[in-house]
C-alpha cells in the first residue's frame, strides 16, 4: 500500500449482501429497555435478509420483544479485511409458508442441539467497510495535513 492509497473504503449495499453471503457466523446485539446482549449466530443470507435459526431461551425472547437488532459478520486475511453491520427489525417466523421455505435454506444448527426457531432480520440500514492491513505509518515524520 502506498502513502497516497486510503486504507479505508466504504462498501456499496450490493457489496455488502454479497461479503456476508460469504460467510456463516456473525453477532447478533439484542436490547430489552437498557440491556444489551450479544451472541454468536450462523445464519444464511436470503435475498436481502439475514435468517438465523435458534432454540427457546434469552436470544429469541430479546430479539422477539425489542424487534430491534443489530448483526455485525467480517473476514479478514493477512493483506486485507472487512466488517458489514446491519440495522434491522427481527421476527420470528410462524406461518407453515414461512417455515417451510426456512427449511429450504442452506441453514443447519452447527452446536447439536433442537433449534425449532427460524428468525429474518429485515434490514433498515446496512454499512460496511474495507481495509487494508499494513503497518502503522511512521509518526514522528512529516504529517500532511
Amino acid at each position: 500500500m502506498d502513502e497516497n492509497t486510503n486504507p479505508v473504503m466504504v462498501l456499496d449495499t450490493a457489496e455488502c449482501w454479497r461479503l456476508l453471503a460469504t460467510q456463516e457466523v456473525g453477532r447478533i446485539v439484542t436490547h430489552v429497555g437498557e440491556v444489551f446482549d450479544i451472541f454468536p449466530v450462523n445464519y444464511v443470507v436470503d435475498g436481502e435478509s439475514i435468517v438465523l435459526r435458534t432454540a427457546e431461551g434469552n436470544k429469541l425472547v430479546e430479539m422477539v420483544i425489542s424487534g430491534e437488532v443489530l448483526f455485525e459478520a467480517d473476514d479478514h486475511t493477512d493483506a486485507e479485511a472487512w466488517s458489514v453491520v446491519l440495522r434491522g427489525k427481527a421476527h420470528r417466523l410462524e406461518t407453515e409458508a414461512e417455515i417451510i421455505a426456512a427449511e429450504a435454506l442452506p441453514l443447519k444448527p452447527y452446536v447439536p442441539t433442537i433449534k425449532r426457531n427460524f428468525v429474518r432480520i429485515e434490514a433498515d440500514s446496512l454499512s460496511g467497510r474495507h481495509f487494508q492491513v499494513g503497518p502503522e505509518p511512521d509518526r514522528h515524520g512529516v504529517q500532511d495535513y
